[in-house]
């Protein structure tokens, strides 16, 4: 048994790639996903795990070899039901986020975080943040199905995760935010972990990647 500690925004592509994998190997994974925010404390407070695809700058700090994997930019969803707001440009994406009943962000995902400093910088964070939906962690879309919000903001493939939800698009290219994921065999790793990584780097894990809505990482186009 081996353990990955992923981020949520690969989660859909992972739980596809990671039976797979065990199939070839029989080597099992047991898979912890959380943001990258709580997956570095985690390993801060003690946690080793084999294998850790995480926000790139993040998973460097571990001192360990590197593999980019794939990048993802920042989208917003709305309910089933909802008509399919404009946001294709700043001024009118502005007006959607302040006649909102409801913006659901995370606290803790890089999407939620970048999105805090774009609605300051947009001069609405106490218009949007005053009837904000905050998840800690998880898939904001959620609170799209059960009434809380009725416009999402994540990374394109956290929304897509939720398949009810109606993903409205990117984020205008002029304030959109990259999010580059990384995999990396953690400090003291079983010898099998470099062949999770490899695997995680492959060719079944780019087309993976592709259909769960990320895009592949730098220098793999």
């Amino acid at each position: 048994m081996i353990t990955l500690f992923s981020v949520l925004a690969v989660k859909k592509a992972v739980e596809e790639l990671v039976p797979v994998f065990t199939a070839e190997t029989g080597i099992a994974v047991e898979t912890v996903f959380d943001p990258t925010t709580v997956l570095m404390k985690r390993i801060e407070a003690g946690a080793q795990p084999d294998v850790i695809v995480a926000v790139t700058e993040s998973v460097a700090t571990l001192g360990q070899p590197i593999v980019p994997v794939a990048k993802v930019g920042v989208g917003v969803a709305v309910g089933p039901d909802v008509s399919v707001p404009d946001i294709s440009a700043v001024p009118v994406l502005r007006e959607t986020l302040t006649s909102a009943r409801s913006v659901a962000y995370s606290r803790t995902g890089a999407s939620g975080i970048y999105f805090a400093t774009l609605i300051e910088h947009l001069g609405i964070a106490d218009e949007v943040n005053a009837r904000a939906t905050v998840v800690e962690k998880g898939f904001t879309a959620l609170a799209l199905l059960d009434g809380r919000a009725d416009l999402a903001i994540q990374q394109m493939s956290e929304l897509k995760f939720v398949p009810e939800a109606r993903v409205v698009g990117p984020l205008p290219e002029e304030v959109q935010h990259y999010s580059d994921f990384s995999v990396a065999v953690g400090t003291g790793a079983a010898p099998d972990a470099t062949r999770l990584r490899d695997f995680l780097c492959g060719q079944l894990a780019r087309e993976a990647y592709t259909r769960a809505g990320l895009a592949p990482a730098e220098g793999d186009e």
